[in-house]
């Protein structure tokens, strides 16, 4: 009892106790002791010299270190508290992006996706809502943003195509130049709809190719001029059918919520434009949210239509 009083008396003000430094600067493991002892030698004796510790069970370096911030917090206790506290994180928000700001990135990243002319349609499209949207609700964007937005996605959808370009742009090979280095090999994980074969549920099932599959998908990129062509050997699924198909919808009733668009339905307005956003993931994944976004399009269209006067109704 005597001792564990010398302790408490002699602790500095700045750090409660050795415990406090064995707990933010050592392992659990790790001679709290050391640190205790360190207080005592020091503010007793003044001493600067350190005595020799010997002890079976720690590593003499490991008391020794113990013994050095022990002493440091007896002569400057302050600094030994700024050292064990971390830094406060500052934490930036970036501001959301404006609609001529999201419109230039859009249209970049779909000359890139196309070609310019088909760029150009979305630009096109996005400004007329814009343009719509400020009519009839002034002071409001979020429509043309919500539209700039997911008539992206829609038109940007991944294909063949696009996934050989995104591997051989150089972004990719950039990154990997970046994480690794020295000898290694790629292998890449792909289900090709002309040769994979499919699983009990009749889905694709992925298998892995060598870095061979790299030169190929690089004469892949060059034929995006092909997309929803006659000649697209890939446009004849269902799933791409149905992808060229939704940009198509998705402003068709756009269009239907300009025609009726006020201040007190813009908000549900908003919720029907959105709707793009739940259609996530590849092939029958992506097929699930789909069908899942259609319900929701359908209840929330059919209330929208429920509120438009008589005349407007579609």
């Amino acid at each position: 009892m005597q001792l564990l009083w010398l302790i408490w008396r002699l602790r500095p003000s700045s750090v409660s106790s050795g415990s406090t430094l064995r707990q933010l600067l050592f392992s659990p493991q790790s001679p709290q002791p050391s640190q205790t002892a360190a207080l005592i030698w020091t503010r007793r004796a003044g001493s600067t010299s350190r005595p020799r510790l010997r002890r079976r069970r720690f590593s003499v370096a490991q008391n020794l270190a113990a013994f050095e911030w022990g002493r440091l917090a007896a002569h400057d206790g302050a600094r030994v508290q700024a050292l064990l506290t971390p830094p406060a994180q500052v934490i930036r928000f970036q501001p959301r992006p404006g609609l001529d700001s999201l419109l230039r990135d859009r249209v970049e990243r779909l000359t890139a996706y196309q070609d310019a002319a088909y760029a150009r349609r979305y630009q096109e499209a996005v400004r007329r809502v814009q343009q719509a949207e400020a009519a009839r609700v002034p002071g409001k964007s979020a429509l043309a943003e919500a539209v700039a937005r997911h008539l992206h996605d829609l038109m940007a959808y991944k294909d063949e195509y696009e996934v050989a370009r995104l591997y051989t742009d150089g972004s990719f090979e950039r990154e990997l130049a970046e994480r690794f280095e020295g000898d290694y090999q790629l292998h890449f994980h792909l289900a090709p709809p002309f040769w994979a074969k499919r699983d009990p549920q009749g889905e694709l099932r992925k298998q892995a190719y060598g870095p061979w599959m790299l030169g190929l998908m690089r004469g892949l990129a060059r034929l995006k001029f092909l997309r929803g062509t006659a000649f697209d050997p890939f446009g004849r699924s269902a799933e791409r059918r149905t992808e060229r198909a939704l940009p198509a919808e998705y402003l068709a009733l756009v269009d239907e919520l300009l025609a009726t668009l006020t201040p007190d339905n813009h908000a549900l307005a908003l919720q029907l434009a959105h709707l793009p956003g739940q259609i996530k993931g590849f092939g029958h994944v992506k097929a699930c949210h789909l069908a899942a976004a259609r319900e929701r399009w359908s209840q929330l269209l059919a209330q929208w239509r429920a509120q438009a006067p008589a005349g407007d109704r579609a």
